[in-house]
């Protein structure tokens, strides 16, 4: 199905003004910056003292497992806590309504209609599933790939977080990129790893649109970008440093444009998504206008007359 256009989104500090874990945090009385912080210093920590190597972008979830326990900081903890954070999302302005308005946008137009064009949303993040899952963005995007966390049942009866189900990190993102190439939210049958033609795959990555905030999506945005597709980052409102770091990235060819991040119609951000959106949508007309040409002038001239 060479008609669907995917827009795949990051989340934190993409679609949140900061991180998903800040009402977490909040709540447990949790000083995020000490938090983060310590983080950072454990895979430096575990290679000093055990020889043992890490994955630094997921490396944090056994915070929040241990924490999660009889006594600890975020005692407690379980994946229905989790979703009901996700109702807590300090998700900048024009969000969830570019999920719609982009669809929208889309199937009014006739001249797309015809060809059935379509666009789904996706989101990729190395968060929590369950926090996103829990959020206003539900309804409106195909699928979401975050951390998965497994719960046990304590001898109080209640149910906490405990052990690691799932992880995405930076690198593994590409694999969610494959896996919506091929359609396996839509085909969950489908092997991510067999061999599959071009030709047949749901959505091609020329087709693909990636939003993201920074250098940690480098391999992201260099596999969309080496099929053909776009890649546009974001950047909040008066924060310089994340500016630069942008506009390196534009400047190192990593990304196509980049705004401030504010998705209300009429913005910067907006604008950009929604025209990349139309001009794949134009190049899908163009594409099967073409192969109906080349069709018709392949059928001898008695027949079309």
């Amino acid at each position: 199905m060479a008609n669907v256009i995917a827009v795949i989104w990051d989340f934190d500090k993409t679609l949140v003004d900061g991180y998903m874990q800040d009402p977490i945090f909040t709540d447990y009385q949790v000083d995020a910056s000490a938090f983060w912080k310590e983080v950072q210093a454990l895979p430096a920590f575990y290679q000093r003292e055990q020889g043992v190597r890490v994955n630094q972008d997921t490396i944090y979830l056994n915070q929040f497992l241990k924490g999660a326990k009889r006594g600890g900081r975020f005692e407690g903890l379980n994946n229905a806590k989790l979703a009901e954070y996700g109702k807590r999302m300090n998700f900048y302005r024009g969000v969830p309504e570019i999920f719609s308005l982009t669809k929208q946008m889309i199937e009014e137009d006739s001249t797309f209609k015809e060809y059935d064009i379509r666009v789904e949303h996706y989101i990729v993040s190395t968060g929590f599933k369950a926090v996103i899952a829990g959020s206003s963005v539900r309804e409106h995007v195909e699928a979401i790939w975050g951390c998965e966390l497994i719960e046990q049942e304590t001898e109080d009866g209640e149910r906490i977080i405990s052990e690691i189900g799932y992880t995405i990190d930076n690198t593994t993102k590409t694999r969610a990129i494959f896996e919506i190439n091929k359609g396996i939210p839509q085909y969950p049958e489908i092997d991510v790893n067999a061999r599959m033609d071009e030709e047949v795959r749901r959505v091609r990555f020329e087709n693909m649109i990636y939003i993201a905030d920074g250098p940690s999506d480098i391999p992201a945005f260099s596999l969309i970008q080496k099929g053909g597709g776009s890649t546009f980052a974001i950047y909040p409102a008066r924060d310089e440093k994340a500016f630069r770091q942008v506009e390196q990235l534009r400047r190192d060819g990593r990304i196509d444009m980049y705004a401030e991040a504010d998705y209300s119609e009429g913005t910067a951000a907006y604008m950009w998504i929604s025209n990349t959106i139309k001009d794949r949508a134009r190049r899908i007309c163009e594409r099967e206008r073409n192969k109906f040409s080349d069709a018709v002038s392949g059928v001898p001239r008695h027949l079309t007359d």
